[in-house]
């Protein structure tokens, strides 16, 4: 299994998630209570996935891995980021980035629309 479905998989077993395509069969959409945390361009080469960010996070990213990370594509540049699907992040460090995107929009949900507890690793 390539690097895009264990990414994929790991968005899928978020507690939530769903998948959406609101912008056409070219981008898989992850969502949780109908806010976007990850967004797949699985047909780029290499594929593709933006998640949202720290602002600070990001830009420290973006220079570490300059032409891998980038910024959001299409998306708020101050907040996404677009990670390159190369292997140059191993998969841990994009499940990190993945995890950290659905903590960021779960934690701005009102309480009583939250999922439940995040599965462990």
């Amino acid at each position: 299994m390539g690097q895009l479905e264990e990414v994929v998989r790991c968005c899928e077993i978020l507690p939530g998630s769903l998948e959406d395509y609101p912008f056409g069969e070219a981008a898989a959409v992850y969502k949780v209570v109908g806010k976007m945390f990850a967004i797949f361009g699985p047909q780029d080469d290499p594929p593709r996935v933006s998640v949202k960010l720290p602002p600070e996070e990001g830009v420290a990213l973006r220079a570490q891995y300059p032409g891998r990370v980038l910024p959001g594509y299409h998306l708020n540049k101050r907040h996404w980021n677009t990670v390159l699907l190369d292997g140059t992040l191993d998969d841990g460090e994009v499940f990190d980035l993945v995890r950290q995107s659905y903590d960021i929009v779960v934690a701005m949900l009102p309480a009583r629309s939250r999922p439940g507890p995040v599965p462990g690793p």
